[in-house]
């Protein structure tokens, strides 16, 4: 199942939360839904876990470890089409990391609406794309 950038152990996220890497000893279940216990976290006492990554190999080096789905998905890539009108207003740079971060596919996993335009900041610009046929496609880039 593809998943976003937002879904993964991207350390691209618009936020300031810390990542640590944390073993999973066991899923329980409780009367408020699953517990699930870790151990090995970097983590004061009390300190709250907001949200759980896949190990990712190629990111963190434990032998030992396993990569689960992440390993069947690392090379998953969408193809990116941006249109020649607005590659005249970039630098080639900025195609080039535009592409690269498209690429990821930063929709939300349950979004997959092929009429639906989504939004991305980058630098001062906002870029404006779509999800069509397996493929990204930048449909407006709006400065400042």
């Amino acid at each position: 199942k593809r998943v976003g950038v937002f879904a993964t152990r991207s350390p691209f996220r618009p936020n300031s939360m810390g990542l640590s890497c944390v073993k999973l000893e066991v899923v329980e279940d409780s009367k408020n839904g699953k517990v699930l216990v870790v151990s090995g976290g970097d983590l004061a006492d009390n300190t709250p876990i907001y949200d759980i990554k896949p190990y990712l190999p190629y990111v963190d080096s434990i032998p030992e470890a396993s990569g689960g789905f992440s390993e069947e998905h690392k090379n998953d890539f969408l193809d990116v089409e941006i249109q020649d009108r607005l590659k005249d207003s970039l630098t080639e740079q900025q195609i080039e990391n535009i592409t690269e971060l498209l690429s990821l596919d930063p929709r939300p996993s349950y979004q997959n609406d092929e009429d639906r335009i989504y939004g991305l900041a980058f630098e001062d610009m906002q870029i404006k794309f779509k999800y069509q046929a397996e493929k990204i496609i930048v449909c407006d880039i709006i400065r400042g």
